[in-house]
């Protein structure tokens, strides 16, 4: 072998060596990713993400707010009216306690006679008890004509033996804002009233609830299809084994609860209130929600914060994260100082200031997490891949818009608690009662969840709510 040809054959061994390191430096990066992911998600829990607290199991993480310290001491303030429970002022029953030492005693009837009450207490219970009434039809043989008249029942009695508004309205309220599953209600009612409700009465009596409140959570729908601001959220469900998505368009005035198998635009479309929706909506920036381009987009803060607790629990070196969360707090404190302050809006100044602050963070967020480059020999094929933490920043960088709308306008809240907070009982119900047996039973339940929770936000009590729409009279104040 010559000396030339021993070159080349060295040149092409180094050649191929360099190759091989590249090749297994980029198998090396892609493992070093792999495990920061796999780290990461083993990081994440509810108060650092998105996920819900249920998935936390066993190793929840202790409790941590991110209030920031008021100063105040903990307990009701000074002047807070608080709430206790107040002595009635007839009693349906008295009982006298006399002395112990004065049983026995010759004199006892006269000092009873002469004594004073020293001190009342009273306890307050509930007597469980049953109501039969009967209804009887009368015959008359009319002496005039020699016709015989029956008397009429009136037209909610149109049986043999029936139950009573009050316990259907117990049945309906036990089922649906208890959570508790038919078979346990069947259970609770038995023992408790003796009363031998069947499972199917059970069901029946929701469905009847239901079907009186077509027209009034028709009504809801058209008041949030209205509305101004709409606070948005999705969860799911399970329906007959399968999951299903339950949507919520709610505000502080109305709650709207719909369902449907699929979770994006075709189910929020089957709501009925996005389609034609024109107003503020409030979301967690849902990929679905941007395709309604009619709205004006409000972005809930409180999930960005977990999201940056995340990156700073996970990603140390991330030195912008906790930046921006300042950042994103201080904006809410000054618009809650501003208010407090009667203003309804921050000046000029104040915004852009927080719109400098905002883009320095963001640039320094993007110096820290750069593209990714092309390795030698690798073809640019694609978009590359950013990770969850440049991905978290090109977000807050697009819709910088929908991020600080709560603070140049103030009629938009910080976060999506109320979509959170109406929507949470479909899990509640899920986890105590199981999957609903169909969706039928499904849509019952949500229709009267809709309208017990825009019952509840005007001061109505649920009970006497559902009382209301079980004698045909329902609140179509909401149906306009």
């Amino acid at each position: 072998m010559t000396q030339d040809e021993r070159i080349e054959m060295l040149e092409k061994k180094v050649k191929e060596q360099a190759e091989t390191i590249e090749r297994l430096l980029r198998i090396i990066d892609d493992l070093n990713r792999t495990i920061d992911e796999l780290r990461e998600k083993l990081g994440k829990n509810s108060t650092n993400s998105s996920k819900p607290p249920s998935s936390d199991g066993l190793h929840r993480p202790s409790p941590k707010s991110m209030r920031q310290p008021s100063g105040k001491k903990p307990g009701g303030q000074i002047g807070h009216p608080g709430t206790h429970l107040d002595r009635m002022p007839e009693p349906d029953e008295t009982i006298v306690h006399t002395p112990s030492a004065c049983r026995d005693c010759p004199c006892h009837d006269e000092c009873v006679s002469r004594a004073c009450v020293g001190e009342t207490r009273q306890i307050i219970d509930a007597v469980v008890n049953v109501s039969v009434r009967a209804h009887q039809s009368l015959l008359f043989d009319c002496p005039m004509n020699g016709v015989r008249y029956k008397g009429e029942f009136p037209d909610d009695i149109k049986a043999p033996i029936q139950y009573g508004e009050n316990l259907q309205a117990l049945v309906v309220a036990l089922n649906t804002v208890g959570a508790v599953s038919i078979n346990r209600t069947h259970e609770i009612l038995g023992g408790v009233f003796g009363v031998p409700l069947s499972t199917g009465t059970i069901s029946n009596m929701v469905s009847r609830c239901a079907d009186g409140l077509t027209e009034t959570v028709e009504g809801i729908r058209e008041k949030m299809a209205k509305a101004g601001l709409s606070h948005c959220d999705e969860t799911g469900t399970r329906v007959d084994a399968k999951t299903i998505w339950v949507h919520n368009a709610s505000n502080s005035e109305y709650t709207h609860l719909s369902i449907h198998e699929k979770r994006g635009t075709e189910g929020m479309d089957a709501g009925g209130v996005l389609p034609s929706f024109s107003g503020i909506a409030v979301h967690d920036c849902w990929a679905p929600y941007w395709k309604y381009t009619n709205i004006t987009h409000a972005l809930c803060c409180a999930h960005l914060l977990r999201e940056l607790i995340g990156v700073e629990e996970n990603h140390p070196e991330q030195s912008w994260a906790a930046d921006f969360r300042k950042l994103l707090l201080d904006m809410k404190e000054t618009k809650e100082n501003a208010i407090e302050k009667g203003a309804s809006q921050l000046g000029e100044e104040r915004l852009n200031e927080f719109d400098r602050l905002y883009a320095e963070v963001i640039a320094r967020a993007y110096a820290e997490n750069p593209l990714e480059e092309a390795g030698i020999g690798e073809k640019k094929r694609g978009r590359r891949k950013k990770g969850k933490i440049r991905s978290l920043v090109e977000r807050l960088d697009v819709y910088k818009a929908s991020v600080c709308l709560f603070l140049k306008n103030f009629a938009v809240p910080f976060d999506n608690n109320q979509a959170e907070r109406d929507i949470r009982m479909v899990k509640t119900k899920t986890k105590v009662s199981g999957c609903f047996r169909s969706m039928d039973g499904a849509r019952d339940y949500l229709k009267i969840m809709s309208y017990l929770g825009s019952a509840r936000k005007h001061g109505l009590n649920p009970y006497y709510a559902i009382l209301l729409a079980l004698r045909g009279s329902p609140l179509f104040s909401f149906a306009c």
